[in-house]
């Protein structure tokens, strides 16, 4: 009977929290500023999809970005590798909206295959952004990789500030070694926080030397338990050097990285509570059919 008054305490407050998420929510009073990207390869039908799912409308600014385009950004001219990899199509669209000073990064990324969206906002604040909503989608399945370029120059059209050159190649570099370092250890959201910890160590030592970045990045593998090859070492501690050398002002850094890790807290938070609810859903599901059982027979 105790467990029963229990659940039944838990039930009425999943009813009333269902009843308050039910209701919509009100309409901020603040007009920030939208910029929305979409990939030059769509078709007319699917810009109209990707437009209407990002809720905007037709007049809001647009930026198309192909594949030559993301090229020309990343290195200043239209030669050399691929920009990203596994890009070969500019599908990949994204929206972002500035927010108030001190919101931090959010970021939501559907039918995104590679990139999980804490490897976005980890990028983001290398490219320097704050302070802005991010949504990234496609029409079809795609490696999320190419996306970071489309969102790094509708950011300097909302702001009219221009990313520089080397922290648009590092946080290209990093979102792209991440996302094979998610695939390598089978855990993208581990890759994730473990390169915001070696970024977080960075900032804190300041290394002079590449040595010196190698070192963090294998005791920060250490801490985290993580299995590092000497190639995941060597292409990891490449960008990360790269990133020590960039000027970039460590504190209000330091700032953005405890803004990231505090969402991610706040959504370990949440899953947890999906996961009771789960099972509190399970438990009603189970006194169902018992309730049935007894009655039939």
């Amino acid at each position: 009977m105790k467990s029963l008054r229990i659940y039944g305490i838990f039930a009425l407050i999943a009813t009333l929290t269902f009843g308050m998420l039910a209701q919509p929510m009100a309409a901020s009073a603040e007009t920030n500023t939208t910029v929305v990207t979409l990939g030059a390869d769509l078709t007319q039908e699917q810009r109209n999809a990707m437009l209407q799912e990002m809720e905007v409308d037709s007049n809001v600014e647009t930026i198309d970005v192909s594949i030559e385009d993301i090229r020309q950004y990343l290195t200043g001219n239209t030669g050399g590798g691929t920009p990203a990899a596994g890009s070969n199509k500019a599908y990949s669209s994204a929206k972002i909206t500035l927010t108030k000073e001190g919101s931090g990064i959010k970021v939501i990324a559907k039918n995104v295959t590679r990139v999980t969206e804490p490897m976005y906002a980890n990028a983001l604040v290398t490219a320097g952004i704050t302070d802005a909503d991010i949504y990234v989608t496609s029409p079809e399945p795609v490696t999320g990789t190419a996306a970071l370029t489309g969102i790094m120059m509708a950011f300097e059209e909302a702001t009219d500030q221009e990313i520089s050159q080397e922290q648009r190649e590092v946080a290209n570099e990093e979102i792209i070694q991440t996302s094979k370092l998610g695939e390598a250890i089978g855990d993208p959201d581990k890759a994730a926080q473990f390169m915001t910890q070696v970024k977080e160590e960075i900032a804190k030592e300041q290394p002079k030397s590449e040595e010196e970045v190698r070192n963090i990045v294998i005791n920060v593998a250490g801490d985290l338990n993580i299995n590092l090859n000497e190639t995941n070492i060597n292409e990891v501690t490449n960008v990360m050097y790269k990133f020590s050398q960039l000027n970039i002002d460590w504190s209000a850094f330091s700032d953005q990285l405890n803004k990231l890790k505090d969402e991610w807290e706040s959504l370990i938070s949440s899953e947890e509570a999906k996961g009771f609810f789960d099972g509190f859903l399970a438990w009603l599901s189970d006194l169902w059919e018992s309730i049935k059982s007894l009655f039939s027979s």
